[in-house]
Protein backbone atom coordinates (compact mmCIF):
# COMPACT_ATOMS: atom_id res chain seq x y z
CA UNK A 1 0.00 0.00 0.00
CA UNK A 2 1.31 3.24 -1.06
CA UNK A 3 -0.04 6.75 0.32
CA UNK A 4 1.47 9.42 -0.93
CA UNK A 5 3.20 11.75 2.11
CA UNK A 6 0.73 14.95 0.27
CA UNK A 7 -2.84 13.42 2.04
CA UNK A 8 -1.43 12.90 5.41
CA UNK A 9 0.02 16.74 5.20
CA UNK A 10 -2.93 17.92 4.15
CA UNK A 11 -5.12 15.57 6.95
CA UNK A 12 -2.41 16.87 9.69
CA UNK A 13 -3.13 20.56 8.82
CA UNK A 14 -7.07 20.13 8.57
CA UNK A 15 -6.93 18.24 11.86
CA UNK A 16 -4.62 21.05 13.74
CA UNK A 17 -6.84 23.45 11.99
CA UNK A 18 -10.18 22.13 13.47
CA UNK A 19 -8.70 21.89 17.26
CA UNK A 20 -7.37 24.95 17.16
CA UNK A 21 -11.24 26.55 16.05
CA UNK A 22 -12.82 23.81 18.86
CA UNK A 23 -10.23 25.50 21.49
CA UNK A 24 -11.12 29.09 20.51
CA UNK A 25 -14.89 27.87 20.92
CA UNK A 26 -14.16 26.39 24.24
CA UNK A 27 -12.74 29.42 25.40
CA UNK A 28 -15.71 31.56 24.24
CA UNK A 29 -18.13 29.23 26.00
CA UNK A 30 -15.79 29.37 29.21
CA UNK A 31 -15.85 32.99 29.33
CA UNK A 32 -19.19 34.13 28.18
CA UNK A 33 -20.38 34.56 31.77
CA UNK A 34 -17.64 36.81 32.46
CA UNK A 35 -18.34 38.97 29.81
CA UNK A 36 -21.92 38.80 30.66
CA UNK A 37 -21.15 39.65 34.32
CA UNK A 38 -18.94 42.74 33.01
CA UNK A 39 -21.47 43.86 31.05
CA UNK A 40 -24.01 44.13 33.55
CA UNK A 41 -21.12 45.45 35.93
CA UNK A 42 -20.65 48.46 33.83
CA UNK A 43 -24.34 49.47 33.63
CA UNK A 44 -24.50 49.24 37.34
CA UNK A 45 -21.33 52.01 37.55
CA UNK A 46 -23.11 53.88 35.05
CA UNK A 47 -26.35 54.23 36.39
CA UNK A 48 -24.39 54.51 40.08
CA UNK A 49 -22.38 57.56 38.18
CA UNK A 50 -26.07 59.06 37.70
CA UNK A 51 -27.43 59.09 41.22
CA UNK A 52 -23.89 60.56 42.19
CA UNK A 53 -24.38 63.54 39.60
CA UNK A 54 -27.90 63.97 41.00
CA UNK A 55 -26.82 63.78 44.59
CA UNK A 56 -24.02 66.38 43.94
CA UNK A 57 -25.98 68.75 42.39
CA UNK A 58 -28.31 68.50 45.76
CA UNK A 59 -25.90 68.84 47.45
CA UNK A 60 -25.14 72.17 45.90
CA UNK A 61 -28.34 73.26 46.25
CA UNK A 62 -28.22 72.73 49.78
CA UNK A 63 -24.75 74.07 50.40
CA UNK A 64 -25.97 77.43 48.65
CA UNK A 65 -29.29 77.43 50.23
CA UNK A 66 -26.97 77.02 53.62
CA UNK A 67 -24.65 79.74 52.78
CA UNK A 68 -27.36 82.06 51.99
CA UNK A 69 -29.49 81.40 55.44
CA UNK A 70 -25.80 82.24 57.26
CA UNK A 71 -25.26 85.05 55.38
CA UNK A 72 -28.32 86.73 54.55
CA UNK A 73 -31.09 87.94 57.44
CA UNK A 74 -33.07 88.74 55.00
CA UNK A 75 -33.51 85.03 53.72
CA UNK A 76 -33.57 83.93 57.13
CA UNK A 77 -37.16 86.26 57.49
CA UNK A 78 -37.95 84.93 54.27
CA UNK A 79 -37.84 81.36 54.75
CA UNK A 80 -39.36 81.77 58.56
CA UNK A 81 -42.13 83.71 57.12
CA UNK A 82 -42.68 81.38 54.71
CA UNK A 83 -41.96 78.17 56.52
CA UNK A 84 -43.91 78.98 59.91
CA UNK A 85 -45.92 81.69 58.37
CA UNK A 86 -44.99 84.10 60.28
CA UNK A 87 -46.12 87.97 59.33
CA UNK A 88 -44.43 91.56 60.40
CA UNK A 89 -47.18 93.84 62.52
CA UNK A 90 -50.02 94.88 60.24
CA UNK A 91 -49.63 92.59 57.48
CA UNK A 92 -51.97 90.10 56.10
CA UNK A 93 -51.44 86.46 55.53
CA UNK A 94 -53.47 84.66 52.55
CA UNK A 95 -53.50 80.76 52.32
CA UNK A 96 -54.64 78.97 49.29
CA UNK A 97 -55.26 75.30 49.29
CA UNK A 98 -56.19 72.99 46.38
CA UNK A 99 -59.79 71.97 46.81
CA UNK A 100 -60.59 69.18 44.57
CA UNK A 101 -62.64 69.93 41.25
CA UNK A 102 -66.66 70.33 41.35
CA UNK A 103 -66.75 71.64 44.67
Amino acid sequence: MNVEPGIWNTLTKVVIALLVIAGLGAVVVWYQPVINSNEQMRKRVAQLDGVIRQQEAEQRQLRAAIDSLMRDPKAVERRVREGLGYARPGETIFRFTNSPAGR
